[in-house]
Order: C-alpha cells, then structure tokens, then sequence
C-alpha cells in the first residue's frame, strides 16, 4: 500500500470518529452508509491533494469513492496533473 493510500485511510479514520472501527483499502465507505455525501466533497479535495491531480467532480460518481483503492484508480483514471504556479 502507498503512502498516499496510508494518508487517505488516516484521513477518513479522523473524519469517520468512529474509536475501534478499522479501514483498510478495501473497505466499503459508501455503500456500507460509513460516508456520506457530504463528506464525499472533503474526500474527493484530499484525493486530489494526495495524488497533486485536478478531479473534475462532474466526473466522479458515488461508486467511484466507495473505497481508497477506487479513489485512487479514479484519480488516475480521470485526473489531470496540476499546474505547477
């Protein structure tokens, strides 16, 4: 597992508050009720800042951030290198 993906799973484990509960990359979030759809926009900004891809949000679907490995797989499906400043 990548670091990033390490970083996503802490980063869900803060958001989710849930003491005990154990996530990995596999683990449904969406489907299981764990994230909702608000959370899905805080998810999808670290997904982007983790892999330094713009993710148009038009472009994503519930099912595609259902677990950190489609997450990761949608960023590469569908991200685009951001533009160094």
């Amino acid at each position: 597992m990548t670091t990033e993906k390490q970083q996503m799973i802490g980063y869900i484990a803060q958001l989710l508050r849930k003491p005990g509960l154990e996530i990995d990359e596999n683990t449904p979030l969406v489907s299981s009720g764990l994230i909702d759809s608000m959370a899905l926009v805080d998810l999808l900004l670290k997904l982007e800042e983790l892999t330094r891809k713009r993710i148009p949000a038009a472009k994503v679907q519930p099912k595609d951030m259902d677990t950190v490995a489609k997450m990761f797989a949608t960023a590469d499906r569908i991200g685009k290198p951001r533009k160094q400043l």
